[in-house]
């Protein structure tokens, strides 16, 4: 049963990196590829989670990255202006919206609308660890 997971996740993050590959290819830009394991993370003010960019800028509009969530990461509840996806490749992401929870675990797919309240979080064990791509800019908005 790991060895299947591994082998969704493995499946999943290809097919990503192969769509991403193809727009980007469109655009006449080049191929990019990164390793998440060998990808250069940095730190976010937000504290427990830190990023390393893909390709285009997170503050400025669409972009992607790996994220690490730190072992117990707490987002607190939160809404984004653009819509994210996210592809989780170790660990799990904690998901919790009205419609309840879910745990987001290697090789499992998330989007989540722009504007849609929600909580997030790193499993309390493993953290999380994964890809995340987005229509705008990178935001966090605490939710009221």
């Amino acid at each position: 049963m790991k060895r299947s997971l591994v082998v969704s996740a493995v499946t999943a993050l290809a097919i990503v990196a192969a769509l991403v590959a193809v727009a980007q290819a469109q655009k006449g830009q080049q191929v990019i590829y990164v390793s998440s394991a060998q990808a250069k993370y940095k730190p976010t003010p937000m504290g427990g989670v830190s990023m390393a960019g893909l390709w285009g800028e997170m503050e400025q509009g669409p972009h992607a990255t790996f994220t690490k969530f730190d072992p117990g990461y707490d987002a607190g509840m939160h809404t984004h202006t653009s819509d994210v996806w996210i592809v989780v490749i170790k660990g799990a992401y904690l998901y919790k919206d009205d419609a309840g929870e879910k745990r987001v675990g290697p090789g499992d797919f998330l989007l989540v609308p722009g504007g849609h309240k929600h909580w997030s979080g790193g499993d309390k064990q493993e953290g999380a660890l994964f890809y995340e791509e987005a229509s705008g800019k990178f935001d966090s908005i605490p939710a009221k």
